[in-house]
């Protein structure tokens, strides 16, 4: 069918809006990512003279690269944790009745409407009157209480999706259960198992207001790091080191969209 000029006037139109709208998110990072070329001592929009000096310095300075450590060591422990733990949660939440399945529901998403730093200062209050030491394992914790929900929701709608006959079949061939699911569940599944797991590794990797109250000088976070650093200094080198944190993010992202689909992840398609 042709279209008729209305139409081309709204397709035309609405890609106009949409990258004005892209537009408009991604100007801050544009801006910063030039000031982080500036040549001077001081932060400036725009640039006098261009050096990539801050970008040298961001991967001199040592805090930014233990902060690194923590935070890529944390993201890994508790993506794969909030991963064993959500797909747990998930798969007894599809596969079975119980009374108190809406409760359960309610408590495992309650951390995506409780601000992340309640859920850390909660913590780091019940870690002083229980005596525990502020160690990365804390961190660890809080991490993945604030991605669990994440993880859950992915495994869950993969879950939803999944065709039970191909289960049905092989237990009418005589296959055990545990051979049922290392043979048929988890490979189906992988998708939403891979992609929750990065997905909470990322939200892990970029979590900051929670980790501020439960990290110490040994266990701080890059984004810790990062806070502290823009409390001492105005130099461009906290403008470097947004630009490469943002990039590897991007990437990361776009490398799970690629090979799992976001918007099917996330059940908005």
């Amino acid at each position: 069918m042709k279209k008729s000029l209305l139409d081309h006037l709204l397709d035309w139109s609405g890609r106009i809006l949409l990258v004005l709208i892209v537009g408009f998110v991604l100007l801050p990072f544009v801006v910063v990512a030039i000031a982080s070329f500036n040549d001077g001592a001081f932060l400036s929009f725009p640039p006098k003279a261009w050096s990539f000096r801050w970008y040298v310095n961001a991967f001199e300075y040592g805090d930014f690269g233990a902060g690194l450590v923590n935070s890529l060591k944390i993201a890994a422990i508790g993506a794969t944790i909030a991963l064993v733990a959500g797909s747990g949660f998930a798969y007894v939440l599809d596969r079975y009745d119980f009374r108190l399945k809406g409760l359960l529901n309610g408590v495992l998403m309650s951390p995506l409407i409780i601000p992340n730093f309640t859920i850390g200062l909660g913590l780091l209050i019940l870690s002083a009157a229980a005596a525990l030491p502020r160690s990365i394992w804390l961190v660890v914790a809080v991490h993945v209480i604030i991605v669990l929900p994440f993880v859950a929701r992915s495994v869950y709608v993969s879950l939803k999706n999944f065709e039970r006959r191909y289960e049905q079949a092989a237990e009418s061939l005589g296959a055990s259960p545990l051979h049922v699911l290392l043979t048929i569940t988890l490979p189906l599944l992988l998708p939403g198992l891979v992609s929750g797991g990065l997905f909470a590794a990322i939200l892990s990797f970029n979590e900051f207001t929670a980790s501020l109250f439960v990290v110490n000088q040994s266990t701080q976070t890059l984004p810790v790091a990062m806070y502290n650093y823009v409390r001492e200094y105005a130099d461009p080198t906290l403008a470097a080191v947004s630009v490469l944190y943002v990039l590897v993010v991007a990437i990361a992202l776009l490398i799970v969209h690629k090979l799992y689909r976001l918007e099917k992840v996330l059940n908005v398609e």
